[in-house]
């Protein structure tokens, strides 16, 4: 009996010992993927239902045939779970310091990797209120976000992702408005051919500044907050 009991109390103390390292352990929030972005007037709306319906001719379908907002992206990374409140109220209190400002998007790019645009035409007022928002909701970002592959093989674009959490804040801020994403139709080609010859065009405004969460394509699978620039007076 007195055998039984001594290996009895040990085992105890193990089990005790284990329960309370799991309820100690620390729960960490997952990471999810944000994106601040420009919001466009409705000329560049048009523009970009216009284009998209010229790929559907061919079989393909945008993301703005998919429901997905025409954004401009300012800010792209990855925050904690929770971080959404500061976020709302930082880029609340930049909308508030600005008004809208004209856009032009001409153009339309097809990237190596089969990423089909509309260009944005470079805006000193657009590349501000990217740089605005970065430095403003930087500080909120997950610094353990893994850095993506292709980001490696550009040293410039590397130091932005290592101090920013993004690899196209400031000097390598490139707006533009993604219409497709690692498309395998070919007839990207032949539209691309086409726009080549007839590059989409229109004029338009940015007006607002809105938060979404995204997928894997930098698109928001849900608009979480939006903020509308006051207008001039």
């Amino acid at each position: 009996m007195f055998k039984l009991a001594f290996i009895k109390q040990p085992l105890r103390l193990v089990v005790t010992l284990i329960g309370l390292l799991f309820v100690s352990l620390p729960t960490f929030a997952q990471s999810i993927s944000i994106n601040i972005f420009a919001i466009p007037s409705k000329p560049i709306i048009n523009l970009v239902e216009q284009t998209s319906e010229a790929l559907k001719k061919q079989g393909m379908i945008s993301f703005y045939e998919k429901g997905m907002p025409v954004h401009a992206t300012l800010y792209l990374t990855d925050f904690a779970e929770g971080s959404e409140q500061a976020i709302k109220h930082a880029v609340e209190s930049i909308t508030k310091q600005h008004q809208a400002f004209t856009i032009t998007a001409q153009g339309f790019s097809v990237s190596q990797s089969n990423w089909a645009f509309i260009n944005l035409h470079y805006s000193s007022e657009l590349q501000r209120l990217s740089d605005e928002v970065t430095l403003a909701i930087e500080p909120l970002r997950d610094t353990n976000a893994a850095v993506p592959s292709w980001v490696k093989h550009y040293p410039n674009k590397l130091t932005a992702f290592e101090r920013y959490g993004s690899p196209n804040v400031f000097q390598n801020f490139q707006p533009h408005l993604t219409l497709l994403a690692n498309e395998k139709n070919p007839n990207l080609a032949t539209v691309n051919d086409y726009m080549q010859a007839h590059p989409p065009f229109a004029e338009g405004k940015i007006i607002g500044i809105g938060i979404g969460i995204s997928d894997q394509f930098g698109q928001q699978k849900q608009v979480i907050a939006e903020y509308f620039f006051n207008s001039k007076k």
